[in-house]
C-alpha cells in the first residue's frame, strides 16, 4: 500500500470510530446507562433476577432429579473448606432433602437469597438501598448513611449490611449472621462468623455485574469469592407477585 492509500486508509478507519461514537451517545441505551440518582452515583432501580443454577448448587454441576446441569459461580469453582468442615458438606448433600433450611422456609441468608430463581426489586432512598424479593417477601435493607455495624454477636437470617459507593459500584458489607442457612441446596454451609462483601457493578442499562466474597475462617481456609450477572426484567408486566414458602415440604415428599 502507497503512503497516499494507507493516510486514506486511516482517515476513514478515524471516521468510522466517530460514528461509532456518536451513534452511542445519541442512542437510548447508553442515555440509560448514565442514570443517576440525585447523589450523582448510578440509579440500580428496577427488577432484577438471576439465570444462574446457583440456588441448586453455586459449583458446576451435573444434572440430577429436581436438578438443572448448570455452570458454577464459584470463581475457580474450588471451595477451600478445612478438613472438618468439608466432611460436614458431604453430610450435609446427602441428607440435603431433610436438612436443607429453605425446606423449612427459614430465610435463606446471604448471598443465597439473590441466587434464589425469583426476582427482586432494587430501591434507593436517602441513606438506605433496599432489596425487595419477591421470594416470602424479604426485605434486605443496606444502610448507606456512613454508620458503622452494631456491636455484637447478633445472629440474624440476612445479616446486618452497611455500603458505600467505590465509584460506580456499590460495595455491601454484611455481618451478625446465624449458623443456619446455606449457600445452596447442594449443602454448603457456613458458620456464625460470616463475612459477605457484595459489589454491585452496573454493566449497561440492563445487567449489574453481582460479585461476593466470603470470609469465615471458622469454616474455610482463606476468602474465595463468587461472580454472577444480575439480568434486568423487562417484560410489560413485569413485577414482583406474592410466594409464600410451604414449610418442611421435602418432609412430606421424603420421609
Amino acid at each position: 500500500m502507497n503512503i497516499r492509500a494507507h493516510a486514506h486508509a486511516r482517515r476513514a478507519r478515524h471516521a468510522a470510530i466517530a460514528i461509532g461514537v456518536l451513534w452511542l451517545a445519541a442512542s437510548p441505551a447508553f442515555a440509560q446507562a448514565a442514570k443517576r440518582t440525585a447523589d450523582g452515583v448510578p440509579d440500580l432501580s428496577g427488577l432484577w433476577q438471576v439465570l444462574d443454577a446457583a440456588a441448586d448448587d453455586i459449583q458446576d454441576h451435573h444434572a440430577r432429579p429436581g436438578v438443572r446441569a448448570g455452570a458454577g459461580v464459584v470463581v475457580g469453582d474450588d471451595i477451600p473448606y478445612q478438613p472438618w468442615a468439608a466432611a460436614k458438606k458431604k453430610e450435609n448433600f446427602e441428607k440435603r432433602h431433610t436438612l436443607d433450611p429453605e425446606a423449612k422456609c427459614y430465610l435463606p441468608g446471604v448471598p443465597r437469597l439473590t441466587f434464589m430463581p425469583f426476582p427482586f426489586q432494587i430501591l434507593q432512598v436517602k441513606g438506605q438501598v433496599l432489596l425487595v424479593h419477591e421470594y416470602v417477601r424479604a426485605i434486605r435493607t443496606v444502610h448507606t448513611d456512613g454508620t458503622p455495624h452494631p456491636k455484637g454477636p447478633i445472629d440474624w437470617w440476612l445479616g446486618d449490611s452497611r455500603g458505600k459507593w467505590d465509584g460506580d459500584t456499590l460495595v455491601v458489607d454484611s455481618v451478625h449472621f446465624n449458623d443456619q442457612t446455606w449457600f445452596d441446596r447442594a449443602g454448603n454451609f457456613h458458620s456464625e462468623e460470616l463475612h459477605v462483601v457484595e459489589r454491585f457493578t452496573p454493566e449497561g442499562p440492563d445487567h449489574i455485574r453481582y460479585r461476593v466474597s466470603i470470609e469465615d475462617p471458622k469454616v474455610f481456609t482463606r476468602p474465595w469469592d463468587m461472580e454472577t450477572v444480575l439480568y434486568r426484567r423487562k417484560e410489560a408486566q413485569a413485577r414482583l407477585l406474592e410466594y409464600e414458602c410451604q414449610g418442611f415440604a421435602h418432609e412430606r415428599l421424603y420421609p
